[in-house]
């Protein structure tokens, strides 16, 4: 009841600011639509940059670009008299003063506006335009994935390698200025498959279907609180305009091949979208060698695997969206997503220690396969002032894996006793219920209040039966190794956010939010002994940003986040899991969430077509989790049914002290040429671990270390719709207490290009041309344990791709009344000002 009343007492306070700040008149919004096109050519013309002032006025309100089809659209314009500028490169500037819009016509549809080519600079010169392949806001940097040409056939992983702050590792591990614990979610929303197996659920996502990643290193108290390293927000496809359009997609290469549809249906109130897509990968070998010694027992370990996988994913979606009036609209969107893969492995084991010496051969396949759907409804209320909102909603997530394998040993040469074959089900479910309200109200020009309440309710179950076999006889089920687990996480909270917009360019925001989280896990296997647990705790989470702007083209901003990291049931489930008998593990129901504080400074410039982006941050992380690796003895039985002790290997996972970090990013873009923009970031940062207690034995990793991602970007437009690009990363190792996780660096090329009067593009790219595989190696020293493992993981690829897109738009439809269809918070187009990289300065706007 306490946390009940906490949130609605929350929700009350902000209904009752409406109440003693009323005002702001009642007009209705409207919009300020229409389309620019060539006067000679007649041909329409992509990202002109449109610029909205009041009437007679000198300073920019909002602003918007062209899109491919030449039409522009600005959502929420009060009555009133307007002024609109439209410019581009080697065209004069238009105006276009008074624009009028008034309550009984809202919308003003200025229709095909033409620019008269300048005779002097069209005359033997090309003009190239595109869009910015990176975005640099005030609260987020933003990916344009659709503008990258050497990802086109590849997959969210592919993507998420480039875009500034992130880094990817062998396995799909996405990581945010170094820190693996973020927050993913798709269109703004959280996604129960991401949360169970957030790598395999990306590699199932196309390229293709993805329009921007956006990436949030400060999270206002309006965020959940989850996610110490921040928010990455990937965003799909869906124009919002009239009309039926789609495109297909598709690429055939030597690594995976991969095909998409989108489809977009637009008619006066009603909008659906749909979209499906797959891939598929070739098999893919992979080997590596693992080496361990222990110097206590002195037990030498070396192993040699080579493992074959073949892997293939599904995703769809579909939305439907209805606008009842200016006032009300509801949407429903329903995302599902299915996917496997089949590995087969050969290992090459030998062993020796002072009691015996050991040699096998296991063979092991296993087919692992995932699924599920993410389902959720909105309702959203707009009042008469521009702003004032309430939106509420509901989400759905159910996923499943299924893991089921089949391990084979045959002793090598003199060795008799080895462990038993062994076969094993191992089943999740996860059902994740969301309810969630927000509520907004600008009191005035100066101030503006945000407030809402959250619910979370996740349902995990994990069942894992294994069966041995015993000299040579049916495989019988084992109770000592099985488990059947489950496992519920509520979280309730409840936020306030004021933002103040002060004289002198000079932006504050100030915010709160307390989540209060209760956990509870029990074995339904009586066999194991698992003492049942559960635990409770509150969090408290303030937000501070204060930004400045000067002559609209340099902003500085303060900002301070703190963030929470809980365990997922991985971390937690005690369950001992034996599948690889000398590299077990076990989780700990004991763990306590991460909480990590960062303060950053951040400096954006725009310097005519170029921008900078750096940072200088610090960040405090308490109970930060980690996996510890460490020597044990374990009894079990042999092949021949005798029972054998063995010293063998065990990771576990606890809350091993705190790190102090210091880091600084950058990114920078310029056109050194017209045709030419180079690109690069670099995100540096100290890894200065303090283990605690008893954990400082297990230390071994005691300095302070710098790591580092760099990415560098060139991308070459011709003329006749020819693009090539070039792009390389490098990664340094991940440090942990116990030593350091792999790196790796690539390179990768691409080219692209328009064919059918843009309507259809070629293109050809490959990634890691000059070296058909990364080598990815980890080193860990533990107490009385080393322990190196080395992957050359095969990378090399060459791939075509082509795409289309079909149907008949209308950029310029004049409804009956002004609808503005932006309730989803997805992207926040023109948001913060006219995007960079348009030709003039604008200024962002929180």
């Amino acid at each position: 009841m306490k946390r009940l009343f906490l949130l609605f007492s929350l929700f009350a306070f902000t209904l009752s600011a409406r109440a003693q700040f009323p005002g702001g008149g009642s007009s209705v919004t409207g919009r300020i639509s229409g389309s620019v096109i060539d006067s000679v050519t007649k041909k329409p013309i992509d990202y002109a940059t449109i610029t909205l002032y009041r009437s007679g006025g000198k300073v920019p309100l909002n602003g918007v670009v062209t899109d491919e089809k030449g039409g522009f659209r600005i959502n929420n314009i009060n009555n009133g008299k307007y002024k609109i500028t439209v410019s581009f490169i080697g065209y004069p500037t238009k105006t276009i003063d008074p624009v009028t819009t008034t309550p009984g016509k809202p919308d003003a549809n200025l229709g095909a506006i033409r620019l008269s080519p300048s005779g002097r600079t069209l005359k033997g010169v090309d003009i190239v335009a595109d869009a910015p392949l990176i975005d640099n806001r005030i609260d987020k940097i933003v990916y344009n994935a659709e503008k990258d040409v050497t990802s086109a056939g590849g997959n969210a992983t592919d993507i998420l390698r480039k875009v500034p702050l992130l880094s990817v590792d062998i396995n799909g591990n996405v990581a945010l200025r170094g820190d693996q614990n973020v927050r993913v979610l798709i269109n703004g929303k959280p996604s129960g498959a991401m949360s169970n197996n957030l790598a395999d659920v990306l590699r199932s996502l196309p390229a293709d279907q993805i329009k921007n990643v956006e990436v949030i290193t400060s999270p206002s108290a309006k965020y959940d609180a989850e996610g110490s390293g921040g928010i990455i927000n990937i965003i799909t496809k869906n124009k919002n305009v009239a009309g039926v359009s789609g495109s297909v997609s598709g690429g055939v290469g030597t690594r995976q091949n991969n095909g998409n549809i989108n489809l977009n249906i637009k008619q006066n109130r009603l909008t659906v979208t749909a979209n499906i897509g797959g891939n598929y990968t070739w098999p893919q070998t992979t080997p590596s060698t693992f080496y361990s010694y222990n110097d206590t027992s002195r037990t030498l370990t070396n192993q040699t695997t080579l493992s074959k996988v073949k892997r293939y994913a599904g995703t769809g979606s579909g939305s439907v969206n209805y606008d009842f009036n200016n006032f009300n609209s509801i949407t429903s969107t329903i995302r599902f997503n299915q996917g496997g893969f089949k590995t087969n492995s050969d290992i090459n084991n030998v062993t020796t220690d002072p009691k015996y010496n050991s040699a096998y051969y296991n063979n092991t396949n296993s087919k692992s396969t995932f699924g599920g759907f993410d389902w959720n409804a909105a309702y959203t209320h707009k009042f008469k002032k521009e702003g004032h909102e309430l939106s509420v909603a509901g989400q759905w997530s159910h996923s499943i894996s299924e893991v089921d394998y089949t391990s084979l040993y045959t002793p090598v040469g003199s060795s008799t006793n080895t462990f038993q074959n062994q076969q094993a089900n191992n089943d999740g479910k996860n059902n994740e219920y969301t309810l969630q309200a927000d509520y907004s109200l600008p009191v005035n020009k100066v101030l503006k209040i945000e407030a809402g309440g959250k619910s979370i309710f996740r349902r995990i179950n994990s069942n894992s039966d294994f069966y041995n076999q015993l000299n040579g006889g049916e495989f019988t089920y084992n109770p000592t190794t099985s488990n059947d687990y489950d496992y519920n996480q509520d979280v309730y909270a409840g936020y306030s956010v004021f933002s103040f917009t002060l004289p002198k360019s000079i932006g504050l925001q100030v915010g709160a939010r307390v989540e209060n989280t209760q956990i509870e896990g029990k074995s339904a296997n009586t066999v194991l002994g698992l003492v049942p647990f559960d635990n409770s705790y509150t969090t408290f989470i303030p937000s501070f940003a204060i930004s400045k702007t000067f002559n609209s083209t340099q902003t500085f901003k303060l900002s301070y986040t703190k963030r929470i990291q809980r365990p997922s049931l991985q971390f937690l489930n005690p369950f001992l899991n034996t599948s690889n008998v000398q590299n077990q593990s076990v989780g700990n129901p004991y763990l306590s969430p991460e909480v990590s504080q960062t303060v950053e400074f951040n400096f954006n410039t725009f310097i005519k077509s170029s921008v900078i982006n750096a940072s200088v941050y610090y960040k405090h992380t308490n109970n930060i989790i980690e996996s510890l690796v460490g020597p044990v003895t374990y009894t079990t039985t042999s092949a021949n049914g005798t029972d054998i002790t063995r010293n063998v290997n065990r990771t576990t996972y606890a809350n091993v002290g705190e790190n102090n970090s210091l880091g600084v990013s950058f990114f920078g873009s310029v056109n050194p040429i017209k045709p030419l923009t180079l690109r690069g970031s670099i995100n540096s940062y100290t890894y200065d671990p303090n283990a605690s207690g008893a954990f400082q034995a297990q230390q071994s990793s005691t300095g302070t270390y710098i790591l580092y991602n760099v990415f560098a970007n060139g991308t070459l437009a011709l003329k006749g719709g020819f693009t090539a690009e070039v792009f390389a990363i490098l990664n340094s190792p991940r440090r942990t207490i116990q030593g350091t996780n792999p790196s790796f660096g690539f390179v990768g090329l691409g080219a692209r290009k328009e064919i059918l009067k843009k309507k259809a593009t070629i293109g050809f790219n490959t990634l890691s041309p000059y070296k058909k595989a990364i080598d990815f190696d980890q080193n860990i020293t533990g107490n009385h344990l080393v322990q190196t493992t080395k992957t050359a993981f095969p990378f090399r690829s060459f791939g075509l791709t082509f795409s289309y897109n079909f149907g008949k738009i209308n950029y310029n439809v004049q409804p009956k009344k002004g609808i503005n269809n932006d309730d989803l918070k997805q992207g926040d187009t023109g948001g913060s000002g006219i995007p960079s990289g348009s030709g003039t300065g604008s200024g962002s706007r929180q």
